[in-house]
């Protein structure tokens, strides 16, 4: 089948356009993602050792290996030189950091040289924002809580058992355990009264689980059967959209969070920063002095930024593990209010209505206010103001954010400089133990979407071949690749499982688009803010050749490959999707130009949704054609009237896809040279894929 062939050579960074497709215009990747693979460097080129207990002295030799940071400042004078590639050899072992690495300007090759940061052959060097916990006792016999040492005043967020994300002490609540009021709740259970007895109450925090929001707001005070919620969380989490008290489309879930009190299971953890404890129940058995039990002092690893006259360039990072981070935004007052998918407010907006409790819980127009102004979540590894960035066979594990973020906006990275990515590799990576994304590209406020210099463009980013398993872990509405207003992007030959959203693109609805939304018009949206008359930077991207499966239904509003505005010459073809819930391929408000072609999708229903039912929000001329699918149905109302067509799309029973469609299906997900433990067994479901499930895996 040839559009399996031309999926297949992407993997070499080519790619070929797509037939009435303005993807046809050149791909300017080449020669990303090669260097890995490239012969030996020429006498020019220069080399140097770092290792765990290297110096801070020296010309960090082999035999006299130096620290990350003294051999950082060796090669930016080597490097300033512009005459070899410069080459940093990692050995085994783990690199604790206290502090951000930063790679600046300096940090760049010169003269279309590279500087890489790479592990030495055989090692699995970590980069570690963390710190191991011992010293271990008993603090309750009968609970089986044990107890140590912390740094006093030390906050997180998280804390990683033997590679896996534990989770913070809990209890679940029954919706009509509490009311909802405009300045907390009312405790309506008996059984909850002990709730008011509880020391560090300023510590809890309240969780709810909406259609497509994770939400966490802190708790100030609790006063007999009262709960006062600390601001200004409470009031943002209490209007606009599937907000803690009115989700869009079915009930809640709700949570209290971080209380020593509710410390019942095993795996939990509380950590009292005054006090310089942290207890933990470990199963029954299980001495936590027997445990890798790491504490993150850190929230950011690496940030790679410069600036838009000087960014850093020609860099690459492979073979490396990033571990070790928190991310306490969320433990403020602030909480952690999102809109969707790492989006959130925070700050005080006092254009907010005060009956906003009752009349703003679904959506107001002084709500449509700031829509523009949404924060994002930061990353542990950071990407902005730079171009020819690669990062390939690295592992990003227990991190208490998103993994790796590129091109996000300015108030998402340490530089305070966003935007601004191009020519980014990122190539046979694994992620898992994530807190939010695994990959997050792209910004969602203006600059982002019409950028007000040419050089904050986010274009020609390269996804491909990476494994992404178990991230979402705390903010479970945020997506394992999500890609926002980005030019010519490639999401190709990934693996993408176990969480609730897979892969999303796109950004705002459609409001940003050229002459705006009917639908946000009504809404009062552009009382506050321009209708273009431009396109966005959202155009050219290929999701192609991916494999997604074992997809959660954790929230009511759910899509696997889903989109938002307009995109014209984006193509989605190729993607083998099992195991999934909720809708396979999901165009949500404002997509339009979109060709989604040889898709095989089993068990999603429906297989396709085109958000079409209010008039005039833009989600129009798309097509579907061709694809492969066992279940569910399309979902497209006012298909005609919009131009949303289907196209000789073919319903199979149960397994029994023709030829064509085994072929995508097997060659589906990462090459077999990028595979591990955490992949598909695809030579399970048939014969034909025996030979990508006998592929060797690292």
């Amino acid at each position: 089948m040839s559009h399996t062939r031309e999926v297949s050579v992407r993997r070499k960074g080519w790619w070929p356009a797509a037939a009435g497709s303005a993807a046809a215009a050149a791909l300017l990747l080449s020669g990303l993602g090669t260097s890995v693979a490239q012969a030996a460097p020429p006498e020019k080129d220069s080399v140097y050792y770092a290792s765990p207990d290297g110096r801070d002295e020296g010309q960090c030799q082999e035999q006299h290996p130096c620290s990350l940071e003294h051999v950082q400042g060796v090669v930016r004078h080597e490097a300033a030189k512009g005459k070899g590639d410069v080459t940093v050899v990692l050995a085994d072992g783990t690199y604790r950091i206290d502090s951000p690495l930063e790679f600046r300007a300096e940090d760049s090759g010169r003269d279309g040289h590279t500087v890489r940061w790479t592990a030495a052959e055989g090692a699995h060097p970590e980069i570690s924002g963390s710190t191991q916990l011992s010293g271990w006792e008993k603090h309750d016999e009968a609970a089986n809580i044990y107890v140590a040492d912390t740094p006093a005043g030390f906050e997180t967020r998280q804390l990683y058992v033997d590679g896996v994300a534990a989770p913070r002490a809990a209890t679940k609540l029954a919706l009509t355990d509490l009311t909802l009021t405009a300045t907390g709740m009312t405790i309506n259970n008996p059984a909850l009264a002990y709730l008011a007895d509880l020391p560090d109450q300023d510590r809890i925090e309240f969780e709810s689980l909406g259609d497509f929001t994770d939400r966490y707001s802190p708790v100030q005070s609790i006063v007999g059967s009262t709960i006062t919620m600390a601001q200004p969380a409470w009031d943002n989490n209490t209007w606009g959209w599937d907000t803690v008290q009115n989700s869009l489309l079915a009930e809640s879930t709700w949570f209290l969070a971080n209380s020593l009190s509710f410390l019942d299971q095993a795996g939990e953890w509380y950590v009292d920063p005054d006090a310089g404890k942290l207890y933990y129940k470990p199963a029954d058995g299980v001495n936590p002095q027997d445990l890798d039990i790491e504490l993150p002092r850190v929230e950011t690893l690496i940030s790679v930024g410069g600036t838009y006259d000087a960014p850093v360039s020609h860099l690459e990072f492979s073979g490396l593990t990033f571990t070790g981070t928190s991310w306490l935004g969320p433990s403020s007052a602030e909480g952690y209010v999102s809109q969707q998918n790492g989006g959130y407010l925070k700050g005080v907006y006092d254009y907010r209505p005060a009956d906003a409790l009752a009349n703003c819980s679904r959506g107001c127009e002084p709500y449509e206010r700031t829509r523009n102004t949404w924060f994002q979540m930061p990353s542990a590894v950071q990407v902005s103001a730079a171009d020819h960035i690669t990062f390939a066979r690295n592992t990003f594990r227990n991190l208490g954010s998103s993994g790796l973020g590129i091109g996000n906006d300015d108030n998402a990275v340490l530089t305070g400089i966003g935007l601004g990515a191009s020519n980014i590799a990122v190539t046979g990576n694994v992620f898992t133990q994530v807190g939010g994304h695994a990959l997050f590209v792209g910004g969602i406020r203006a600059d982002a979407h019409h950028p007000s210099d040419p050089r904050m463009t986010n274009q020609d980013i390269l996804i491909d071949n990476n494994t992404i398993s178990h991230v979402a872990m705390e903010y479970q509405d945020t997506s394992g690749i999500l890609s926002t207003y980005v030019t010519r992007a490639q999401i190709v030959h990934n693996e993408v499982r176990d969480l609730a959203y897979a892969i999303d693109t796109g950004y705002g609805w459609g409001i940003n688009d050229p002459g705006g939304s009917q639908e946000y018009l009504n809404r009062g949206y552009y009382k506050y803010n321009p209708i273009y008359q431009t396109p966005t930077t959202l155009k050219d991207n290929l999701i192609a050749g991916n494999l997604v499966h074992d997809i959660k239904r954790d929230f009511a509003d759910s899509g696997n490959i889903y989109n938002l505005s307009a995109s014209p010459g984006t193509v989605i073809e190729e993607n083998y999707l099992y195991k999934v819930s909720g809708v396979g391929i999901y165009l949500d408000e404002g997509s339009r130009y979109i060709l989604s072609r040889h898709n095989v999708l089993s068990g999603a229903n429906p297989w396709v949704f085109t958000n079409a039912y209010s008039a005039g929000n833009g989600t129009n001329d798309n097509t579907l054609q061709e694809n492969w699918y066992n279940s569910g149905g399309a979902q497209m109302p006012n298909a005609e009237a919009r131009n949303n067509r289907l196209i000789d799309n073919v319903r199979v029973s149960g397994s029994n896809w023709p030829s064509a469609a085994w072929e995508v299906i097997c060659a589906a997900g990462v090459a077999p040279e990028y595979r591990t433990e955490l992949n598909a067994n695809l030579g399970g479901i048939d014969p034909r894929c025996e030979t990508v499930a006998a592929a060797e895996t690292r």
